[in-house]
């Protein structure tokens, strides 16, 4: 799949089909990650892989946006180390950047995902860094959670000329 098809017909799956993600599936998906534009080449991110189905399921009775993980088969959780961070503050836009290479990369490869977000709600921040046991300097950014998608939402085109400004508002 070419990579504009990729973008305009990416769409968010938040119902799975009930078989795992292959490990090589896997590692392709973190390599995309990897991947991403970061300030300073920084790379300020870490990744929790979470495919035990217990604690998926607490992360969906824990965390009402995260519901899709009740059959989700992989979650990914990108994190942001503020210990590798260059340019303060731009570890939420590199993890953002991360985040969206894996959804692309999902769906290149056959998979579907969704982006629940983590940061900046305290409470998801929080809770994911106590369920996890994350360290204090590793900033919980965005769950991806992952799999076979066990349904086809239809392709949106969001284009909005009024939102173009060209040169000055």
């Amino acid at each position: 799949m070419d990579v504009l098809t990729a973008i305009f017909t990416r769409r968010s799956i938040r119902t799975f089909e009930e078989r795992p993600v292959p490990e090589e599936m896997r590692e392709t998906l973190l390599r995309a990650a990897m991947a991403a534009p970061s300030a300073r080449n920084a790379q300020p991110w870490q990744f929790v892989v979470i495919d035990h189905r217990a604690t998926l399921m607490e992360i969906a009775a824990r965390f009402p946006n995260a519901q899709p993980a009740r059959t989700a088969p992989l979650g990914i959780l990108v994190c942001g180390d503020l210990s590798l961070e260059l340019s303060k503050g731009y570890w939420v836009i590199d993890c953002a950047a991360a985040t969206q290479n894996i959804l692309l990369a999902a769906h290149g490869l056959g998979l579907g995902a969704v982006w629940t977000g983590v940061y900046p709600r305290e409470n998801r921040v929080e809770g994911l860094r106590e369920m996890l046991g994350i360290p204090e300097h590793v900033v919980p950014h965005s769950l991806v959670l992952i799999g076979y998608p066990a349904e086809s939402p239809a392709q949106v085109d969001r284009f909005d000329a009024k939102r173009i400004h060209y040169n000055r508002w």
